[in-house]
């Protein structure tokens, strides 16, 4: 199977009485299934890159045996309509949980389910991973987020990340978010679907991130992955902004971190099949240790291979 033969499907399931919407495309027989969670003023199309499928998260991950999931984050997509049922953290954990559930069904799962989030979308995902459920997820790739802003984003950003217009004058939130216009193609930004309205409740979610982010990510217990783009206009990045993310995650058996080349929204860049590609090799690395841990220490000491005689 090709990108261009890995078409997504829209698809919605009731969760609750609440609508949950998703785009979607399937591997037949998949290796695993990866959920991913859009950032702030975007939809779940910030994971198919409309007209170009070797930047889509979901074309190539299917390509390559995965089927992949992007959710409509609560609030967003077909949950929009219910702001009142999308407002705690709990309700939209919750949610996210069942969304998946009812998406997948009896289809199968392979060695399980991965997470992957961009910015906004990583306070989501740290408390789907952080929750009592957590466990059952194979691991977590996060970007676009970080423990301290640049200060220029600071200064900027105020409340809350709510611009989702297209790229603006230098100076502005617009230009941190989609600066650097060399590292995306040409009009990306302006694709229809791609950037929506920002969702009433990240307001707070942004302000308590600073708290909740050290909070959350001490109780993950699934290996993580961090990655910080190489021109990141809104997060503290390299050496120092990777080290101070990875030393949160306390009780992960496993933290990896990395620079990619782009800018903040890496899934859309000239890059993002690089980076897709590293996140599904992670992910593919995940499903072997998760699958090692099923068999046990008998079936692993079947295959291991014989002492060799001094």
């Amino acid at each position: 199977m090709s990108t261009a033969d890995a078409e997504p499907s829209r698809r919605v399931v009731d969760v609750g009485g609440v609508p949950m919407s998703a785009l979607v495309a399937e591997a037949p027989r998949p290796r695993a299934v990866v959920v991913a969670l859009h950032g702030g003023a975007t939809s779940a199309a910030y994971f198919d890159a409309p007209n170009r499928p070797r930047l889509s998260l979901l074309r190539t991950g299917a390509a390559l045996g995965f089927t992949v999931l992007a959710l409509d984050r609560p609030g967003y997509g077909a949950s929009a309509a219910h702001p009142d049922r999308t407002a705690t953290a709990e309700a939209r954990t919750r949610l996210a949980f069942g969304a998946v559930d009812g998406l997948l069904a009896s289809r199968p799962r392979g060695a399980g389910v991965f997470l992957m989030a961009h910015s906004l979308g990583c306070e989501l995902a740290l408390r789907m991973a952080a929750s009592g459920r957590g466990g059952e997820l194979l691991g977590l790739e996060i970007s676009g987020t970080g423990r301290h802003y640049q200060p220029r984003a600071a200064q900027l950003l105020g409340s809350r990340l709510r611009d989702a217009s297209p790229p603006g004058p230098a100076g502005t939130v617009r230009d941190l978010v989609w600066g650097g216009a060399h590292l995306y193609p040409e009009g990306i930004a302006g694709e229809a679907g791609i950037l929506v309205p920002g969702a009433a409740h990240e307001g707070t979610a942004v302000r308590s991130w600073p708290r909740d982010f050290p909070a959350l990510a001490a109780r993950v217990r699934i290996p993580v992955r961090y990655t910080v783009a190489e021109h990141e206009g809104v997060w503290r990045a390299g050496r120092a902004g990777l080290a101070e993310v990875a030393a949160m995650f306390t009780s992960s058996p496993r933290v990896e971190t990395g620079e990619q080349a782009g800018g903040h929204n890496l899934s859309l860049g000239l890059s993002a099949r690089a980076y897709h590609l590293r996140v599904l090799a992670f992910a593919e690395e995940c499903a072997l240790a998760r699958e090692r841990q099923s068999a046990g220490p008998a079936e692993e000491d079947a295959n291991a291979e014989p002492a060799i005689p001094p």
